[in-house]
């Protein structure tokens, strides 16, 4: 497993790995409280198929000045990894909440997305008990909780129309788990609908953490779509 290193511009503690080469570059965000470990066999999938491959961590909000922030402000963290790693452009992959950011940055950023990529789509929770109950599939002592709350904060500061779509000139595609209760098949099947001629969806087995228990199948999926060979 490639270590993990800390970039720091203004005091943003920003964790990252980079890994393997090709001729296209995937960027993976992980999902809301995780760290960029749990997506390690996913890269390393992906980077001995031939690809290159950055994982990109949140700043934690006890390192940062700025601890209040919005999607923006967390999608401005991975293009400044990106510029750090010389790194022009890429696919821009995240894991449920990882995806918001993924779509925010796909706005802000368009020249510098090929592609949007979500393992899971996250939608709004209608309210605190159904964030609450479908988070069980994800066990607490998983998540940062300090970096979790920020995320959320950050989720309820944008508004809807920043982040729920992705930029209209790029494609999309949606990786789901099949029995995912946080992201649910029900959210990609939905965005779809929204953008026919530009959303593809892939089903595979697994929960919510499928990119981590079903690394294999995620990264087919994505080389699949992808056909950089």
């Amino acid at each position: 497993m490639t270590d993990a290193q800390i970039f720091e511009p203004d005091d943003r503690r920003i964790p990252f790995a980079d890994e393997g080469e090709g001729p296209g570059a995937v960027v993976l965000l992980p999902g809301r409280g995780l760290n960029i470990s749990y997506l390690s066999a996913l890269a390393a999938a992906l980077a001995e198929a031939g690809h290159r491959v950055v994982r990109v961590g949140s700043r934690h909000p006890s390192s940062a000045v700025q601890p209040a922030v919005t999607l923006h402000d967390l999608a401005e963290d991975v293009v400044d990894v990106m510029a750090h790693l010389g790194l022009d452009d890429a696919w821009i992959g995240g894991h449920g909440f990882g995806g918001a950011v993924a779509r925010t940055l796909s706005v802000d950023h368009t020249d510098r997305v090929n592609g949007v990529l979500l393992l899971g789509v996250e939608e709004p929770a209608e309210d605190a008990a159904a964030r609450e109950a479908a988070d069980s599939e994800v066990p607490a002592s998983a998540r940062d909780g300090e970096i979790d709350a920020m995320q959320q904060a950050a989720l309820d500061a944008t508004p809807l129309a920043d982040w729920t779509m992705p930029a209209s000139v790029v494609p999309v595609l949606v990786i789901q788990g099949a029995d995912d209760r946080i992201t649910p098949p029900a959210n990609g099947e939905r965005l779809r609908a929204a953008a026919p001629e530009r959303v593809s969806v892939v089903t595979v087995e697994g929960g919510h953490l499928f990119p981590a228990t079903h690394a294999g199948a995620a990264s087919w999926a994505i080389e699949d779509y992808l056909d950089w060979d």
